[in-house]
């Protein structure tokens, strides 16, 4: 990325290679889940939510189609309170997919209260991918803990999904 500018996030949207990374890195049910410890069910693509905004229960089913058009309501919701929580900042595209992934797995609540967030409207461009590295823990356990010297089997991929997202956002802001 050495030498292109970043571009306002009030005009860029997600890209379609982070479209497809973020249903690869969700993997597909189709039955609603609970993934991991404390977490809210989930559907399809990650969904938490349907198209209405009433929550996803326990019980629930959806064949991969509905379920990608599910994802893309949902990430449509999340992109937009996104864009308007970072005024007057500027990303490269892949900073921006890495930014929206991260609020849609761990919620936009979550990402408006980020530090992310906060070195992002500072112009803190590195300290906000290192801040990614912050987010490890799933259901009050740090993912990124080896057990016996291997990864764990609890929430390893949060922990691995968060290393994969820092190396693409520094690699972006070089």
């Amino acid at each position: 990325m050495i030498g292109r500018a970043r571009i306002a996030v009030g005009v860029l949207s997600l890209s379609a290679a982070g479209l497809v990374g973020i249903v690869a890195h969700e993997g597909y049910t189709d039955r609603a889940i609970i993934p991991t410890q404390g977490d809210r069910a989930t559907l399809g693509f990650g969904s938490t939510v349907h198209e209405d905004g009433s929550r996803v229960q326990m019980g629930e089913s959806v064949d991969p189609v509905r379920a990608l058009i599910k994802a893309a309501a949902h990430i449509d919701k999340d992109e937009k309170a996104f864009r308007e929580s970072l005024p007057g900042v500027e990303l490269h595209q892949a900073e921006y997919d890495v930014f929206l992934s991260f609020a849609y797995q761990f919620g936009i609540a979550n990402w408006r209260s980020s530090s992310m967030r906060r070195h992002l409207l500072a112009g803190n461009y590195p300290a906000a991918c290192d801040a990614l590295l912050l987010w490890r823990r799933a259901g009050g356990y740090d993912c990124s803990t080896l057990v016996d010297g291997k990864p764990n089997r609890r929430c390893w991929g949060v922990w691995t999904r968060q290393l994969e997202r820092h190396a693409k956002c520094v690699e972006a802001g070089q």
